[in-house]
């Protein structure tokens, strides 16, 4: 049966019901119609694979992972036109479900694994697989009794943005379709573009306008440096951000960049010796050195707080989870239940969750620490994981944004505090720690992107027992692509900030890197700055005080100011392709923004490609960046130049691409 000619919801899809009202889905109870066929299990699961590479780079490049849901729905769309039987709907929502898992998988990994690798403890690639594994069989297993409460009971309660946007996806077919050669061409073109520029000697990456006499002064006299990376990845995520967001990560890069750097500069200029942390003297030091000598740790506390703040506005939502937890574990599933509300059986969870722990249990034992130790920290993981499985639905469920920074932050210093008082320390105790921390990052990611696959599913009328079955494909493929990704672009980059000798160029992975530092205060004996961290969680509250997005304010201040710049570009075209769509008004506005997301959507997806081939470029033992190296390339004015005109013309590619369909569709 082919997928149905229906291009729109039920008039009761996402209001809340009226009293003794029932939800009819777009596929009936009583349809046979496919779902997990080999065609939408094998097409997930390379999706899953493609953009977990993606996403791994682009989250470590700069602390934003893609979601892979809404693109690959689009590419569902497409791909279902390949086959002479035109696939159903329903496989399509296997298909996004597998490939979405990516997004939620390398969100786990990146945000705590590259975190070993900065403290130089190396880990093993079968050790980060099966933290990366436990933790998203986890945080499905756990989300399963909670899903009949968040997608049937509380219908219409929540507004599930990001599901609501790849229902509507998945619906609108047609328009999907060629949504997804837009789409695949912007990926195409940034992935080339990023590849080149991040990879060859071709154009400057950065630009700092240094080759302007005013700018240069600017730098030595006062430490304040223009920075700017002109690649297309982050001008899609800038898009995508929207302004405001983009205005907020600016302005914090702006704070610390323009206000904390130079002030620290003036008043520490005068000091002959080093002021910890640093190891030079301030009069030494360029606005870089400044930058991640003492600025950076208050982009941490900021962070820290922020994350803080998102835990305490969740206590109701979290106190009232275990009683919903509780109450699905005691009653299980009712007999007779049609197939649109069929989960798996409840003795399945319960032997996946034993099957889980055991497999960790074993885990942190062949870590050297002692039976009582190892099941101190089997026992917090099982707790953070489940505690916050509903939390990240809830979360995802109202806002599309889960708090997954936060969580991870708070689960490292309760176990780091714990686990001080069983003896452990050192090295042992932080490879102990942050292994805790991924598999209850990975735990509560995964828990809020299942929610938003089993909401579609139920919109639309999938078995949920088959949507939760095929997931697991979906967590398998990414755990592996994940860990491998990193240990490869370990090799080739350093995570966290330059170590002196080490020519590899760096990823920032801010929140691994945040991490490493919380777990690395704890465990060792080196002393902490505590005022530091201090100031940058004064900044978090004032934020907080003043209605900011706090969160993105402190990722603004840690990240470097030329991965902030670009996202304001993205987010300025973003603000004036709505403001045109607006003015123009229905079908033709509504082409206009959904072409815009498309587009910024293949610009990061391409961008991460292309960066990642790079990466894998590096390996090759004869390379160099001079096998491809334009004349003009050693020459900063000529070559910054071509940087800045090149990525005007990527900014009139995303305005024309835009706006050129909605003047089509005036005519």
């Amino acid at each position: 049966m082919d997928a149905p000619d229906t291009k729109s919801l039920p008039e009761n899809a996402y209001r809340q019901l009226r009293a003794g009202e029932l939800y009819q889905p777009l596929v009936p109870a009583a349809s046979e119609m496919k779902e997990a066929t080999g065609r939408s299990v094998a097409w997930g699961i390379l999706l899953c694979v493609v953009f977990t590479v993606a996403s791994a780079y682009s989250g470590l490049k700069v602390g934003q992972v893609m979601e892979a849901a809404i693109p690959i729905s689009i590419l569902a769309i497409g791909l279902a036109r390949v086959y002479a039987r035109r696939s159903t709907l329903l496989e399509n929502v296997i298909l996004t479900g597998i490939g979405g898992t990516s997004g939620a998988m390398v969100a786990g990994a990146i945000f705590t694994l590259p975190a070993l690798y900065i403290l130089q403890l190396d880990p093993h690639p079968l050790q980060t697989i099966l933290i990366s594994l436990a933790g998203g069989c986890l945080g499905l297993l756990f989300l399963i009794p909670l899903r009949r409460y968040f997608v049937r009971e509380t219908h219409g309660q929540f507004p599930y943005p990001e599901a609501t946007a790849i229902t509507e996806v998945l619906v609108t077919g047609e328009k999907g379709g060629s949504q997804a050669k837009l789409l695949l061409q912007a990926t195409a073109i940034s992935g080339v573009y990023d590849f080149f520029v991040t990879t060859f000697q071709v154009w400057r990456e950065f630009i700092d306008l240094q080759f302007l006499p005013q700018m240069r002064t600017l730098a030595e006299k006062a430490k304040l440096v223009v920075s700017f990376d002109a690649i297309a990845f982050i001008l899609g995520l800038g898009y995508v951000m929207g302004l405001r967001s983009s205005m907020v990560l600016c302005a914090g890069g702006v704070l610390s960049n323009f206000v904390l750097v130079p002030l620290i500069w003036m008043i520490g200029r005068e000091f002959p010796d080093a002021v910890y942390p640093a190891t030079v003297p301030i009069a030494e030091m360029g606005a870089g050195q400044i930058f991640r000598s003492y600025v950076r740790f208050m982009g941490v506390g900021a962070i820290a707080a922020a994350g803080i703040f998102g835990i305490l506005k969740s206590l109701r939502i979290v106190a009232g989870s275990f009683k919903i937890a509780a109450h699905a574990f005691r009653h299980g599933e009712a007999d007779g239940q049609e197939r649109t509300d069929r989960d798996l059986s409840t003795m399945t969870v319960l032997i996946g969750i034993v099957l889980a722990a055991l497999g960790a249990g074993i885990f942190f034992g062949s870590l050297g620490s002692s039976l009582t130790v190892t099941l101190v920290g089997l026992g917090l993981m099982l707790l953070f994981s489940f505690f916050f499985a509903s939390v990240a639905a809830n979360a995802i469920a109202t806002t599309a944004r889960n708090p997954v920074s936060g969580m991870t932050m708070l689960t490292i210093i309760v176990s780091s505090v714990v686990l001080l008082r069983f003896g452990l320390s050192g090295t042992t105790g932080m490879f102990f720690v942050m292994a805790i921390a991924g598999m209850v990052c990975t735990a509560l990611s995964v828990s809020g992107q299942a929610i938003t696959d089993l909401k579609t599913g139920y919109w639309l009328g999938s078995t949920p027992a088959a949507q939760q079955r095929v997931k697991f494909w979906g967590i398998v493929a990414s755990a592996v692509a994940a860990a491998l990704t990193i240990v490869l672009l370990a090799k080739t980059f350093q995570f966290g900030e330059a170590v002196p000798g080490d020519p590899r160029v760096v990823l920032a992975a801010p929140q691994a890197s945040i991490m490493k530092a919380l777990v690395e205060g704890f465990m060792s004996q080196q002393p902490v700055a505590y005022i530091l961290f201090g100031a940058g969680a004064l900044v978090a509250v004032v934020m907080e005080m003043l209605g900011v997005p706090a969160l993105v304010f402190a990722l603004g201040m840690y990240l470097p100011l030329e991965l902030n710049t670009p996202a304001l570009v993205g987010g300025f075209l973003a603000h004036r392709i709505a403001k045109r769509s607006e003015a123009a008004g229905g079908e033709r506005g509504r082409s206009m923004r959904e072409r815009g997301v498309v587009i910024a959507s293949g610009l990061m997806a391409g961008g991460a490609l292309g960066g990642v081939f790079g990466a894998a470029l590096r390996l090759v033992p004869s390379y160099s960046e001079e096998w491809i190296k334009t004349p003009f390339y050693d020459d900063p004015t000529l070559s910054q130049m071509a940087s800045i005109v090149l990525f005007l013309g990527l900014c009139i590619y995303v305005w024309r691409g835009a706006i050129q369909e909605g003047r089509a569709a005036k005519s």
